[in-house]
Formats: structure tokens, sequence, C-alpha cells
């Protein structure tokens, strides 16, 4: 997975919030902080990025988001799942915020996702609230699987069963799953064939509190690549025997 540049930034119309990645404190590397979200006083590199776009001023990202963002980042995923912060797409709300992940099962499967926080403190309509999450997943199906009828209605429960498993309170639950199919040809690396489940599903939120929904999040990306329970070995599988719940 692609990390991020050295300044990342996510803008509205009327207030940056500043990503950079700089060396933490102690650490010879360095590591991704959004520490203008989540309201920690930025280090000497990252007031720099702030100087040089122009931005000195902080105070008007709301401190509930601030807050929303730390809660959805205070859930560490388990080891197999890669997560990073990334660009939050503009125009849907006036604040955003997003995270990609990545994830390899035990097969092979690859499982790609990204989970975007929407804030309207006016609301919207068909939110029913002032809080939105939207995921986009995308997994790579085996090509024994990939024509089952019922596999959109199983890959729309990959979501449900984790939003429920994980004890989330939401509503305004809603989504699409689709199924994709590509040939390639010429000289073009790769499988001839790729099989794909598409997953775009959104809920709202009743509040900042937001622990419970990155859970559920790293339990979607669990189950999409097909990882097994915390603490549980697989042995003995079959070549292309996938340990997703088909």
């Amino acid at each position: 997975m692609s990390h991020l540049t050295d300044e990342h930034v996510c803008a509205n119309r009327s207030v940056e919030v500043i990503f950079a990645r700089c060396p933490a404190r102690g650490e010879p590397g360095g590591r991704i902080l959004p520490r203008a979200a989540v309201g920690v006083p930025p280090t000497p590199c990252a007031r720099k990025v702030l100087q040089l776009l122009g931005v000195t001023e902080m105070s008007a990202v709301p401190e509930v988001f601030r807050q929303a963002v730390a809660a959805l980042t205070s859930p560490a995923p388990r080891p197999e799942i890669e997560i990073t912060e990334v660009r939050p797409p503009k125009r849907l709300a006036p604040w955003a915020y997003a995270l990609a992940a990545e994830a390899t099962g035990p097969d092979g499967e690859l499982a790609t996702s990204r989970l975007v926080l929407l804030h309207d403190p006016a609301g919207q309509e068909f939110w029913n609230g002032v809080w939105r999450l939207v995921a986009y997943l995308r997994a790579e199906l085996d090509p024994e699987v990939a024509t089952d009828p019922l596999l959109p209605s199983v890959g729309w429960s990959w979501l449900t069963d984790a939003l429920e498993d994980s004890g989330v309170e939401y509503t305004a639950l809603g989504g699409t799953v689709t199924l994709t199919s590509s040939a390639r040809f010429g000289d073009i690396a790769g499988p001839e064939r790729n099989h794909d489940l598409e997953l775009r599903g959104s809920w709202t939120a009743f509040g900042p509190k937001l622990e419970s929904h990155a859970v559920a999040f790293h339990e979607l990306m669990s189950t999409a690549a097909g990882l097994p329970p915390t603490g549980v070995a697989v042995l003995g599988t079959r070549t292309g025997e996938s340990q997703r719940p088909f």
C-alpha cells in the first residue's frame, strides 16, 4: 500500500486541516500523525507545514470532530491489517476524515477498503443525524464462487454482521454490492481473469464515540480477506479453499 507524501492536506472552503509526516519524538523514523485533527499540538515539522500553507489558526476545527477522529483511530487493528490515513473526499460534508485499509488472507485473498467519516453539524437529508460513516470495500474472489447468485447477499452480511457483532448503534444503513469480472489480453501481467466483490455501505452514528465503528471496520476487513478469528491458526487448507464465510 502506498504511503502518504510528506504533506497531506484535507481542505474544505473555509478551513484546512493538515496532516504531516514528521519524526515522532524519540523515534529515528517517522509516522503519520493527525495532529491538527485530534487536537495534539503540532510538532515543529507540522508547524512549518502550517506556516508554509498560510494556516496558523486551527481553533476552527470543532472539538467534537477532533474527539470523533481520536475515537475512530484509537482501536488497534489486528497485525494482518494495514491502515493508513488518506485524503478524504471533498464537498460531501463540512468535515471529513478517511482511512484506507489492506489485508491479505491465508490463501492470498486481497481485500482493500476505505472508511470515511463525515460530519455536518446541520445534518443532511437521509442521514437522520450529523455523523455519517461510509465504507468502500473491494475483495478478490475465487472463480468457483464468483457466479454464486447468493454472493451479493453474503457480501452485504459481512457489513451487517460486523456492525452487530461489534455492538455498533446506528441508523439509516444502506448500500450496494457489485460483482465484477475482468479479462486480461496482450502483454499484461496477472491472471487471465479477475473476479471482485465491491461493497459500498453507509450508516449514521449517534455521536462522536466511534470506537465500536472502528472495530466493526476491522472485522469487515478480516472477513473480506478470509482471516481466521484472532488466536486461531489455519492448518491444512487446500489450495484455493477460501476462509471466507460463503
